[in-house]
């Protein structure tokens, strides 16, 4: 079993597809397929259930997929420790939409200045594919809302978020769900944590939230907005980088709905040299090493 077959697993079993994860890498299909062939070979099991257009993996390949991520992680970490323990290698970060406009440049400049060795890599998603790329090891570390009451993660807070309801400029103050209940709300995907907030926050009120429309921007959830179509949730600090804000009414909302913690959370034992120099530039530290919060007691 070589590295270059369990990345090839890897990039297969994340994509659900040969010819997508082909594309990824750079490689022709029948290449993947091949090599793909082999390593079920060697196992002695089927690592894929070949269904319709979709690859799944068998239980045997999500065994596989979890000591893939931790065999990658070991190794940029050994690649790191004999350069003196400095970062180096890959690093894949994830983040919520709204986290990468606002709060991540800044950190991610000041991080490749710091650390040329490493090749960091930045995926944006809704924090509960961001969740599911954290425990599968597609991801290394991932900021996302919090906090998290997930066993085996460990996280610490990243910022506090002030969240706030945008509505036509014209609406009449809200102060409860009931005041736009009935009303489309425009959010993004499945698996969206601010997706999640405001449904609780329509169920908290027993009132009846209107169609989700789906939308996969900030701008463009304020330009429904601005036209009148619907409401949306927001952080206050995205919404004052938008242009076009003061076409719309915000509405404070009460707690527990008001605010929400951005947390950077990885699984437990993976705090290699990479993600332990991001720690460290995040919370200022100086070198000092970072002291995980732990998401499970």
């Amino acid at each position: 079993m070589e590295f270059s077959q369990l990345r090839i697993f890897q990039a297969v079993a994340e994509e659900g597809s040969i010819t997508r994860a082909a594309e990824r890498l750079h490689r022709v299909p029948s290449n993947l397929s091949t090599r793909l062939k082999q390593l079920e070979e060697q196992l002695g099991v089927e690592l894929f259930l070949r269904e319709r257009q979709r690859l799944q993996l068998s239980p045997a390949g999500k065994v596989l997929l979890d000591y893939a991520g931790r065999l990658f992680a070991l190794h940029d970490e050994a690649h790191a420790a004999v350069q003196g323990g400095q970062p180096a290698g890959d690093f894949v970060l994830g983040t919520m939409y709204s986290t990468a406009a606002i709060h991540l440049p800044e950190l991610l400049a000041r991080y490749h200045r710091a650390y040329p060795a490493v090749n960091l890599q930045v995926q944006s998603g809704p924090s509960g594919e961001l969740l599911e790329g954290l425990l599968t090891g597609r991801l290394d570390a991932a900021l996302v809302d919090g906090p998290l009451q997930l066993a085996g993660l460990d996280g610490v807070p990243l910022c506090d978020e002030t969240l706030v309801l945008i509505s036509e400029a014209d609406h009449p103050p809200v102060r409860t769900a009931r005041d736009v209940e009935g009303r489309s709300v425009f959010t993004f995907r499945q698996g969206c944590s601010y997706r999640m907030r405001l449904e609780s926050w329509f169920a908290h009120y027993h009132a009846v939230m209107g169609r989700a429309m789906e939308i996969e921007s900030y701008q463009g959830m304020l330009a429904c907005v601005i036209a009148g179509s619907g409401v949306a949730l927001m952080a206050q600090s995205m919404l004052d980088s938008l242009p076009g804000r003061e076409s719309v009414a915000v509405h404070a909302l009460a707690e527990p709905f008001a605010h929400a913690t951005t947390w950077l959370m990885w699984r437990k034992g993976m705090l290699g040299a990479n993600l332990n120099a991001w720690i460290e530039l995040q919370q200022g530290a100086g070198g000092n090493g970072a002291q995980p919060l732990h998401a499970m007691g």
